[in-house]
């Protein structure tokens, strides 16, 4: 029997438990006060700590003790709010919220530098936003285009360089990872991004981590990620409409022109957006014509695509998107002479027709316990049929599963996930035989907030490939040989850490550090090819190459009455081992380790917008610095009957003798400046890249005049674009912009000029 002590203690305990169990519930939805569209995975809590997440009606329950309590909502780009609560046992209380955007570009909402969503003030690493009024106000007409605009980002004959990270080698290997919808489109042979498959009629914000991600994100995101995030319907239907035109001048060099119509380009695009009951369609359209300034260069295709949506329930949703790009195209590698810039010379033309498609199925759903469980796949195709035998096939597989458990109380989100990718290729550029690849994964990324001011994050994941080689053999004019049969596998794992402290309220400090990793692609180990009259040849010896890069900054918010903005300054240095790049081997071109490299350098950039002297204006500026060496320069000669050693190879292979990495710019400023009068938009840009010291010393004696270029014009270049707007009616907009504004004649990838001075028309319609 039990004792009266031990019965008065299970009664007591049973009496504290059924109290406790008696319980009041909390229910409602979050809203966008403007749309009333609802806020999928708002925070919604109590000043006790209890809290959950909002689901995809943005409806939100809590089960709470009787009690008064302060119950408050906030999503990241929106003003959290709050209101007071009484629960009362077994009873329901209607609590409803409407946020209203945050103003401040401190607090825009960003989600690629850890899978998380988070205010752009608060990230651990260097992170650009861009949103897609910059692609129409300034006319691009593909993505590339647009990254010009960032600080510490630029693009080299369709090769991203983050801060200096990459430098040139034609289409083959990556260090920037592009990702649509945080899934990876890089081409699956050469790893190579296709900027036109990108649906920039559909875009909903562009978002650029500079540094390492391979902890996230994999191989390729050694120097970076850029994510482009597509829109999805909203409320109310929506169609845009735009059409653009681009007239090319004649050089201010007579002799540089060649043509007796000028050159021109026009584009015309088209997306719409609504929702069906519980199915959200967004599909657009998208057709370009290119006939360039540069002989034999075109381009022609047209895209469509689209994204769907359907709402299973408040906590199931899936769909599929897709796209579409059919067209031809072609382009030269080198220029005749530099006094005959804009006609190919002999053997370097190339034309190709192409079929490339993606298809992205998806699935998201909320648990009982608010935890996310995601799936996303991509089925990637590419067929280019090229002339010179340099035809290539390729499919990608990705699938990625991913789990999300948040803690509101905790100010605590975890992310993990596995993820599988398979490759098939098929070309003649590869020795015409077949390769495939596989890719697994796991990783895991962990954020904290401390004291609400202090945020922490680190990342882990281990990668394992697997390249099969069938072998082949191959002849150039200056080499031949047999490629043997291959089954290579290889594993790493792989971290990342990073601190943000928030010192005032505008005021944030961080702190990274990440490793990367890089495997080769088959472009890289298996190529080969004649380009311009020398061999590209495989080298199946090629390693990966590994890095970190790290980063110390400081972004401070201010505003001066009605004009906001941040001031964003970072010291950085990257490290890369068994670095990738083509060298002269032998006379024949060939991707090689180069050792190992370091850069650093710092970045200063500036975006604002607001009214100064009643005008509306926004501004977005940078400049950066990049010291690039190699570890191992040596212009000395090895002994006779030596080898040359790695240091030696890249000082004979670099046209000069300084030590610095080939293809950089030291220098590089950027800026956009707009500003709106009444019905009127008149806006710059301006870009700036210092002279690029080095190259292949191949090319520097091979192509005719480039030596000769280079030395008349070592200053870099300046360039200058204006544009100006009108809105006629409502929703209607046309626009006037002149680009290269004085005729300037430049280079950004050397033996390549780039266009005279033009001017474009567009206009923009939405109903």
């Amino acid at each position: 029997m039990l004792s009266r002590k031990m019965f008065s203690f299970l009664l007591t305990a049973c009496l504290i438990t059924t109290a406790y169990s008696q319980k009041g519930i909390v229910k409602g939805k979050v809203l966008d006060i403007e749309t009333d569209e609802p806020l999928v995975a708002a925070t919604v809590y109590v000043n006790n700590g209890a809290g959950t997440i909002t689901d995809y009606d943005g409806n939100f329950e809590l089960k709470l003790l009787p009690g008064d309590y302060e119950l408050m909502a906030s999503y990241v780009g929106y003003k959290g709010t709050s209101k007071g609560i009484k629960v009362i046992v077994d009873q329901t209380i209607e609590a409803s919220f409407s946020l209203d955007v945050e103003s401040s570009l401190l607090n825009t909402a960003t989600v690629t530098s850890g899978k998380f969503e988070k205010p752009l003030g608060e990230v651990t690493v260097s992170l650009e936003v861009l949103k897609p009024e910059v692609i129409a106000n300034t006319n691009k007409t593909a993505l590339d285009d647009v990254l010009q605009k960032i600080p510490g980002v630029t693009v080299m004959d369709g090769q991203a360089n983050i801060r200096g990270g990459s430098g040139f080698s034609q289409g083959a290997g990556s260090r920037v990872l592009l990702l649509v919808d945080d899934i990876p489109i890089l081409q699956a042979d050469a790893g190579y991004p296709n900027w036109d498959d990108v649906p920039i009629e559909n875009i909903a914000q562009i978002e650029v981590v500079k540094g390492a991600a391979s902890a996230l994100y994999g191989s390729s995101a050694l120097n970076g990620i850029i994510n482009v995030r597509t829109a999805f319907a909203k409320a109310e239907p929506e169609t845009r409409v735009s059409t653009s035109y681009t007239h090319y001048f004649d050089p201010k060099e007579a002799s540089l022109k060649w043509w007796d119509r000028a050159p021109y380009t026009s584009a015309t695009s088209i997306s719409h957006k609504r929702k069906i009951g519980k199915f959200d369609l967004v599909a657009g359209a998208y057709y370009f014509n290119e006939d360039s300034y540069n002989k034999d260069t075109y381009n022609k295709f047209g895209r469509i695509n689209f994204n769907t949506r359907y709402h299973l329930s408040d906590r199931f949703v899936f769909g599929v998107n897709a796209n579409f790009n059919k067209g031809a195209s072609g382009s030269f590698f080198y220029w005749k002479t530099d006094t005959l810039a804009y006609l190919p010379a002999p053997n370097t033309s190339a034309s190709r027709k192409r079929l490339r498609f993606n298809i992205d199925p998806y699935a998201t759903f909320y648990d009982k316990g608010d935890n996310r469980h995601k799936f996303m796949g991509r089925f990637y195709s590419v067929d280019n049929d090229n002339d010179n035998n340099q035809s290539n096939q390729s499919q990608l597989y990705y699938g990625e599963y991913q789990f999300q458990k948040q803690f509101p109380s905790s100010n605590l989100a975890i992310t993990t996930g596995v993820v599988g990718m398979g490759t098939n290729v098929d070309a003649e550029l590869y020795g015409d035989t077949t390769f495939s690849s596989r890719n697994f994964a796991g990783y895991v990324q962990v954020e904290k907030k401390f004291w609400k001011r202090l945020n922490v994050s680190a990342g882990f994941r281990y990668e394992h490939n697997l390249l099969i080689n069938p072998g082949f053999d191959f002849s150039g004019s200056q080499a031949s040989g047999t490629v043997e049969p291959s089954r290579e596998k290889e594993s790493k794992p792989v971290v990342r850490f990073g601190l943000n402290y928030q010192l005032y309220q505008a005021t944030y400090i961080r702190a990274s550090l990440g490793q990367g990793y890089r495997f080769p692609t088959v472009a890289e180990k298996f190529i080969v090819t004649d380009l311009g009259g020398f061999d590209i040849i495989p080298n199946p010896e090629l390693q990966s190459e590994t890095g970190w890069s790290s980063e110390i900054g400081i972004k401070q918010g201010f505003k001066i009455s009605s004009f906001e903005g941040f001031i964003d300054l970072a010291g950085f240095v990257m490290n890369y081992q068994n670095m990738m790049e083509f060298n002269i081997n032998g006379g024949s071109f060939q991707s090689t380790n180069i050792g190992n490299t370091e850069i650093k350098g710092f970045e200063v950039s500036l975006a604002a917008r607001g009214n100064i002297l009643g005008l509306p204006v926004s501004l977005l500026t940078g400049y950066t610095y990049i010291d690039p060496r190699f570890v191992e320069f040596d212009t000395s000669n090895p002994p006779a009957g030596e080898q040359k050693t790695i240091g030696q190879i890249n000082a004979n292979n670099s046209s000069i003798d300084e030590n610095i990495l080939k293809y950089r710019s030291r220098h590089t400023f950027k800026l956009d400046l707009e500003a709106n009068y009444k019905f009127l938009t008149f806006g710059v840009e301006s870009f700036h890249n210092s002279h690029i010291e080095a190259i292949d010393n191949f090319f520097n004696v091979f192509v005719g005049g480039l030596r000769k270029f280079r030395e008349e014009n070592n200053n870099g270049y300046t360039l200058h674009n204006f544009r100006v707007a009108v809105e006629v009616i409502e929703d209607l907009r046309i626009s006037l912009l002149l680009g290269n504004a004085f005729n300037r004649k430049y280079s950004i990838r050397p033996a390549l000029l780039e266009g005279p001075r033009n001017l474009s028309a567009r206009v923009d319609y939405k109903f």
